[in-house]
């Protein structure tokens, strides 16, 4: 996976632009506010998931401006692609001149990984951010994943709303039977999806953090459930996930709200046995993350036979030189694109370019 060409119109404050990347190292420079965080979210765009800064399609589009455009030439597959992207209240995509339903179409078509600073709440936050990295990672691995967690989320709201209803005995209880039903079944393939992706990404991760740390420190990841269950057969999740919802039932009428299900799981992270997010000190968190944004990386390179783009947004300065060595260490031969504000960092690998950013204005250095 490699970008050949990028362009961008009226993005954020971004009037005009466009460059031709390196395929290893690309490092962007420039002072706070200037726009480099901007290149690499528009970038991170085209692999068809949301903004990491914001949900507001009108926050991406400059000031004064009704639209906004993107544009990547990249090659994937064997083959040299086009994705373009027109952004007003809502995004619209092209992908190699054919209009497609959703961005969500993208997934898997172009696919990159980003670790920016807010990586970092994968760790340091609760359940909800872990839940979100989640569903991130395996919706770029598997595009259909992001269908069903979509549609778990509508049908949850729908239980919820009628939740409301019988603890004001408006209805019958017995009308919460299909959305149990619905819940449980979409639930289970959710959880399976959760599971087999921790497989795999739990061996990477530890792998990647025994490199960073030397072998001194050892992390496991493990999925946690609110569904306590035997067997990972699919008809097995969704009978012990149906069992819960009419267990709890009645505290969930209390309360208003569905107690129970993916969207209560969470994600253990231990260092040396200990809770990462309670015990581990501002660097072995760092490392973490790292860890498991490499991971992330690693799995999608595994499964796909395509070499994702890596996306760095402001997190160089944020590591020490070991971390900072070991991550350029494991990304050579990677298409990477990494955002700071000095641009000695490229001393350190063997080829790449630097592009300056001032106002939107982006410039090869050198």
């Amino acid at each position: 996976m490699e970008i050949e060409h990028y362009g961008a119109e009226n993005y954020r404050n971004i009037t005009k632009a466009e460059f031709e990347p390196s395929p290893g190292i690309n490092v962007i420079y420039g002072e706070n506010g200037q726009g480099k965080t901007n290149i690499i979210e528009s970038i991170w765009l085209f692999t068809g998931c949301q903004s990491f800064r914001t949900r507001k399609c009108g926050e991406l589009v400059k000031e004064n401006e009704t639209f906004a455009k993107t544009e990547i030439d990249f090659f994937a597959r064997g083959r040299s692609q086009n994705a373009q992207m027109t952004i007003d209240i809502k995004r619209q995509v092209k992908l190699n001149g054919i209009s497609q339903e959703t961005p969500r179409k993208l997934l898997g078509e172009f696919q990159a990984v980003v670790f920016s600073p807010s990586s970092l709440a994968v760790v340091k936050d609760g359940p909800s951010e872990k839940r979100r990295f989640l569903d991130i990672a395996v919706s770029l691995l598997k595009p259909n994943y992001a269908c069903l967690a979509s549609r778990y989320l509508k049908a949850m709201a729908q239980r919820n709303a009628l939740l409301r209803q019988l603890s004001e005995k408006r209805v019958s209880d017995a009308l919460l039977e299909p959305w149990d039903d619905e819940l449980a079944r979409i639930g289970a393939k959710i959880i399976l999806y959760r599971i087999n992706y921790i497989k795999q990404l739990s061996v990477a991760a530890q792998e990647i953090y025994a490199g960073i740390s030397g072998g001194r420190e050892t992390l496991s990841v493990a999925y946690t459930q609110s569904v306590k269950h035997e067997g990972l057969e699919e008809k097995e999740l969704k009978a012990a996930m149906l069992t819960a919802l009419e267990k709890n039932r009645q505290t969930d009428i209390r309360r208003q709200m569905t107690g129970i299900g993916p969207h209560k799981d969470d994600l253990l992270l231990e260092i040396n046995g200990l809770c990462a997010r309670t015990f581990g000190s501002q660097g072995q968190q760092r490392s973490c993350a790292l860890a498991l944004k490499l991971g992330e990386a690693a799995v999608l390179r595994e499964s796909s036979a395509e070499q994702p783009v890596a996306l760095l947004d402001d997190v160089m300065s944020e590591l020490d030189s070991g971390r900072q060595r070991f991550l350029l260490d494991y990304l050579e031969g990677w298409q990477v694109f990494i955002t700071c504000c000095d641009p000695s960092i490229l001393s350190r690998v063997s080829t790449g370019k630097i592009f300056e950013v001032t106002a939107g204005q982006i410039q090869q250095s050198g």
